[in-house]
């Protein structure tokens, strides 16, 4: 399990199922967290939980684990867990792409257009920067999320002793 929490991917998560009805799962998982994840805090909202690292502990890097409860469609309540950066984190991630993406989308069609009109394209200077930052972007999310690791790992047990089942994460 522990090189799914360290993978490449942005956001780790599991999907899991199991039979009692939302209500009744989401009722059981709160209870449980609340009596053994004590250094956790648990942040429940109508169909998902929020379980973060407690404040004494949290970091830049540290994770936090969104479940979110729904009814199967064959019955029972199907579990999906996103593993991500705090909110803070994760909007400055989230902007960081969305600023790098349009300067590069308008980078290149300036290029394309000096082109065009057969001016030196240096357009695509910009477009080449863009891609770098997006890359150092990534990189930041994949450091941080090796930072985060054993967090994440502590999350993730704090789960499976609350359902009371082992699950993989993908």
């Amino acid at each position: 399990m522990g090189s799914a929490i360290s993978s490449f991917r942005i956001r780790p998560r599991f999907v899991h199922r199991v039979a009692e009805p939302p209500s009744t799962v989401r009722r059981q998982l709160i209870e449980a967290l609340t009596a053994h994840a004590s250094a956790l805090e648990l942040r429940p909202f109508h169909d998902f939980i929020g379980l973060h690292i407690g404040e004494r502990e949290r970091r830049h890097w540290s994770p936090r684990l969104f479940l979110h409860l729904q009814p199967a469609p064959e019955g029972g309540t199907l579990i999906e867990g996103v593993y991500g950066p705090e909110v803070e984190v994760w909007g400055v991630f989230v902007y960081g792409y969305l600023i790098t993406g349009l300067l590069g989308v308008f980078a290149t069609i300036f290029g394309c257009a000096q082109l065009f009109v057969g001016h030196s394209p240096w357009g695509f200077w910009v477009l080449g920067g863009m891609a770098v930052v997006a890359g150092g972007l990534y990189l930041a999310a994949q450091m941080g999320q090796k930072l985060g690791a054993w967090q994440t790992f502590q999350l993730h047990q704090a789960y499976e002793s609350a359902i009371g089942v082992r699950t993989e994460i993908h």
